[in-house]
């Protein structure tokens, strides 16, 4: 297993950008294979989850090109119809997004099919996809009523229009049902108390479909044909989290991240890092490929407690172990609550985010469905694992360097899922 030992850092400087939005190149990949032409895209993210999701669709038949050095991908579909029976089963890796998504894809797809991944994949919870699906009609097996990988899909099966209440905001469970919900007879709606990452349907539109948004509610109609497309992918703001977690807790940083999402479904973490104190402004702020898009300045401030609830837990649920770690520099009491769905990530994040903590020497208690953080606490070097969990080994890399001594971190090769190349560019921004 790969380890890192990071030490304190200097002050972190300069100008950076990071890796392509992992959400939007699973989704330019998939609504392109859906689409009838040529679908060109820049800035893809080359993580192993995204190269799942190739795989997936290079298995079902569909010709694609993967300039792994420049970050440009071509597909080259027949659309939904040019799918075929995949010749094996169809591994999803470590990738949830890709799971989800697909079983939505497959459900009204003409044949049989098997979908499935690793360890990880296999003890996360799929009901909450597979039994709205099938209500929609689609003929769906699987581990305890296909609760569990893996999972067929015996397509073929008329699927009907629902009018459906997530019980949690998802936007996999959401994107899954819209993407049904475009071969089933009729109008496919999903409601949400609170409003989720809204990428698949930006893209939707991008691709030419027609798609209504009503507050909280989505509507779909089945049977608009997708046409190939040109999309650019900005930098992934969970990705940038991590630098800005860092310039925010090291002493005098001043950090610019260039050409980064900022969507207001996925830009929690900039609103809850502002509500700690953190100075933060937005630069270049444009309008790209139908996604918000600016340059992000951050620099180091004496940092406050704060709550993190309510609605911004779903535009920021990745991104609450780094802020944990924040928050452990913040004076006063930080409080995470209404995150359950932090159980159902690569680990349970809440263990495993209060265990590595308290090796570190943070005041923190778990609780229910989030953390109770208490600061400012120094922290000292210690070993600490990522659980093959990309967001918690990066969150306690950024830790190691404000503890005392070295953090040596297991298991760090799990960022390549979501981040290549992170150990060097947070040397490079740290070293003087």
């Amino acid at each position: 297993m790969d380890t890192e030992t990071m030490i304190p850092s200097e002050p972190l400087r300069g100008n950076i950008t990071v890796p392509g939005d992992k959400s939007i190149s699973h989704r330019a990949v998939m609504f392109g294979a859906m689409a009838h032409g040529r679908t060109t895209v820049d800035g893809f993210l080359d993580g192993e989850d995204c190269r799942q999701t190739i795989k997936c669709f290079q298995n079902m038949g569909v010709h694609i090109q993967h300039d792994r050095e420049q970050g440009k991908v071509t597909i080259e579909s027949r659309g939904l119809e040019g799918l075929h029976v995949p010749s094996q089963w169809l591994d999803v890796g470590n990738s949830g997004t890709t799971i989800r998504l697909m079983l939505g894809i497959l459900a009204g797809r003409p044949f049989f099919s098997v979908i499935g991944g690793d360890e990880s994949i296999a003890k996360r919870p799929m009901a909450r996809i597979t039994d709205p699906l099938k209500k929609m009609g689609a003929a769906i097996y699987g581990r305890d009523d296909a609760t569990y990988t893996p999972i067929a899909v015996n397509g073929g099966t008329k699927l009907n229009g629902i009018d459906y209440e997530l019980p949690v905001a998802s936007a996999q469970v959401k994107s899954a049902l819209l993407l049904a919900g475009l071969q089933a007879e009729g109008t496919t709606t999903v409601r949400e108390e609170t409003r989720s990452r809204d990428h698949t349907e930006r893209m939707l539109q991008a691709f030419g479909v027609d798609v209504n948004i009503d507050g909280h509610a989505v509507s779909i109609t089945g049977g608009p044909s997708l046409q190939g497309r040109h999309v650019d992918i900005p930098g992934d703001i969970s990705s940038a989290a991590f630098l800005l977690a860092a310039a925010a807790i090291v002493k005098n940083s001043h950090l610019r991240v260039s050409n980064i999402g900022v969507n207001p479904t996925r830009a929690g973490v900039l609103d809850a890092l502002v509500a700690m104190g953190a100075d933060i402004t937005l630069e270049n702020e444009r309008l790209v490929s139908g996604e918000p898009v600016a340059d992000i300045v951050i620099s180091e401030k004496p940092l406050r407690g704060t709550t993190i609830s309510g609605a911004l837990i779903p535009r920021l649920i990745d991104e609450l172990p780094v802020l944990a770690v924040v928050a452990t520099q913040a004076e006063g009491q930080t409080v995470i609550t209404d995150a359950t769905e932090l159980k159902y990530k690569e680990t349970n994040r809440i263990e495993t985010t209060v265990e590595q903590l308290r090796r570190l020497g943070a005041n923190v208690e778990a609780t229910e469905d989030g953390m109770v953080i208490e600061g400012p606490t120094p922290l000292s070097g210690a070993e600490v694992h990522s659980f093959n969990d990309h967001r918690i080994g990066m969150a306690f890399t950024i830790a190691g360097l404000i503890a005392k001594g070295s953090t040596t971190i297991h298991g760090s090769q799990a960022n390549e899922i979501s981040f290549p190349g992170f150990y060097e560019a947070v040397r490079a921004l740290s070293t003087p």
